[in-house]
């Protein structure tokens, strides 16, 4: 057992001591107690030592812990609370307290049908009930989507991550016309665009499958763990979204935004290595360091005319096809209505 649950059984034991109105605690009598306790908790003798617990008497009369303890030694030999309502697991919340607890539980009480936070529906449901939550409307809402498809995998995959198991994923991309099937060792797990990828290795080859295209996921009980030590900022520092090369640098992308769009770029920026290059009549120039890939081209075209990609060269005449190629769809269609 960690030393942190074995101090939070003693200071709980203590605590119902300390409380305790009609018996008398001398300091051999509290180490015995918080004994027992360990003993009970862990099936095994410990003793705890004297030391010990005149340490957690002091921690639980300081701030150290929030506690602040009412704890008097009468008949200088006994010990208990000088006020007999006190207990540590009394919570004092004032009205500022309350209220930002309860805001916290509503923006909680969003994730509640989500796959990795069904357990704490329970956790939810005690906070409403503790400080007395009115079925007052959310006030925050945050961009999710319950029904996408692929998300009853999440559950499956991080108990692979945190356990290191490989699996053998059958998944099928939009471009392929059968399944393949890939045994890989999952490493992290990544939200991009209201989608989520499992960054994963085969030996040293990397894949980020995206969850909805998984079609079936075993366990390989019989193939040894690659642990590659993810860091997810350090793995994504160089990019926008999701796909990471690991042969390619990242390049300086200067582009221009018109003066009506780049306070929206610049309050939520596209990287965050990006940088104003200049400021003009019409709008600002911009520059990022990132690495060429598709949510990156996604994400500039999304600006349609009031974006144009200055350098580098390759990605501004990439863009300029599918514009080229966006007004040729526009020309060619036929309408059948005059609205």
């Amino acid at each position: 057992m960690s030393s942190n649950k074995n101090a939070l059984i003693r200071y709980k034991t203590l605590d119902k001591c300390l409380k305790n109105k009609y018996k008398k605690y001398t300091l051999e009598d509290l180490i015995h107690e918080c004994s027992e306790a360990l003993f009970e908790f862990e099936g095994k003798e410990s003793f705890v030592s004297k030391r010990t617990v005149q340490l957690d008497l002091q921690n639980m009369r300081s701030e150290k812990f929030g506690y602040e303890a009412p704890i008097e030694v009468y008949e200088r030999k006994y010990y208990r609370y000088s006020d007999p309502e006190y207990s540590i697991h009394n919570i004092s919340v004032n009205e500022s307290d309350l209220k930002a607890m309860n805001n916290a539980v509503q923006i909680l009480k969003q994730f509640k049908d989500f796959s990795m936070f069904k357990e704490m529906n329970g956790v939810i449901q005690k906070l409403e009930d503790s400080i007395h939550s009115t079925s007052q409307k959310s006030i925050i809402h945050l961009d999710k989507n319950e029904q996408l498809k692929g998300l009853e995998h999440i559950d499956i995959l991080y108990d692979a991550i945190l356990n290191k198991k490989v699996l053998k994923i059958t998944y099928r991309s939009f471009k392929a016309r059968e399944s393949d099937s890939y045994v890989v060792h999952p490493q992290l797990l990544k939200e991009f665009n209201n989608r989520w990828f499992l960054i994963c290795f085969n030996k040293d080859y990397a894949y980020n499958l995206a969850l909805d295209r998984m079609e079936n996921i075993q366990v390989e009980e019989k193939i040894e763990y690659i642990d590659k030590n993810l860091d997810g900022d350090e793995y994504f520092k160089d990019i926008v979204g999701v796909t990471v090369s690991p042969t390619m640098a990242p390049r300086n992308v200067v582009f221009f935004v018109d003066s009506h769009n780049a306070p929206y770029v610049k309050t939520k920026p596209f990287h965050a290595s990006q940088e104003i290059v200049s400021e003009l009549d019409g709008g600002t120039v911009f520059k990022i360091c990132v690495q060429l890939n598709y949510e990156l081209e996604r994400l500039l075209l999304g600006f349609g005319e009031s974006l144009v990609v200055y350098k580098p060269r390759k990605l501004r005449l990439r863009l300029q096809e599918k514009f080229m190629e966006a007004h040729k769809n526009y020309e060619n269609f036929v309408a059948d209505d005059e609205d």
